[in-house]
């Protein structure tokens, strides 16, 4: 069981990143096709696409968070010491992890009354709920993420070792 949760916690965003984005590319690919050669194009090839793209970017999102690579400014990270490192990602995690919260309370809300009243979708007519959910899923992962990261900075912290800063994009 530690095996699958392990394999889960390494690569579920990574796999439900993959299956988005060859939804999306797929789905793209087979409407432009539709619509240069046959000259007919349906409303529901658009509303996936945009709504794969919507899960693709919020679990993008806890993807970056997890592994550091949001876009920072970090030139005054080179010129502090390891410690007052350690307490400004800190810091940055626990501002995040408010604004997650926030952000879960809020569209939970839109997505409660989107239930309460059956909205559906324009082209696909299912329940616009689904699509909604991408927004408190993914800042749920979030949220989870920076537990995981603000876990393993308080432990680096005591044990010592410098802070885990993620890859850099230049080096």
């Amino acid at each position: 069981m530690s095996k699958i949760l392990t394999s889960l916690d390494k690569n579920a965003e990574k796999w439900a990143l993959l299956v988005f984005y060859v939804m999306l590319v797929g789905t793209m690919f087979i409407e432009v096709v539709r619509r240069e050669v046959f000259a007919y194009s349906s409303i529901w090839g658009e509303e996936i696409v945009r709504y794969s793209f919507i899960y693709l970017a919020w679990i993008g999102a806890a993807a970056a968070v997890k592994e550091r690579a949001h876009i920072r400014i970090d030139v005054i990270m080179n010129y502090i010491g390891p410690r007052v490192k350690a307490f400004l990602y800190i810091l940055g995690d626990l501002v995040m992890f408010a604004v997650a919260i926030v952000a879960i309370i809020y569209s939970y809300e839109t997505v409660h009354i989107s239930a309460k009243f059956g909205s559906v979708t324009h082209g696909l007519r299912i329940s616009q709920v689904w699509f909604l959910s991408a927004v408190p899923i993914g800042f749920s992962l979030v949220a989870f993420r920076l537990i995981q990261s603000f876990l393993r900075d308080i432990r680096n912290l005591l044990n010592g070792a410098p802070v885990y800063e993620g890859d850099k994009l230049f080096d």
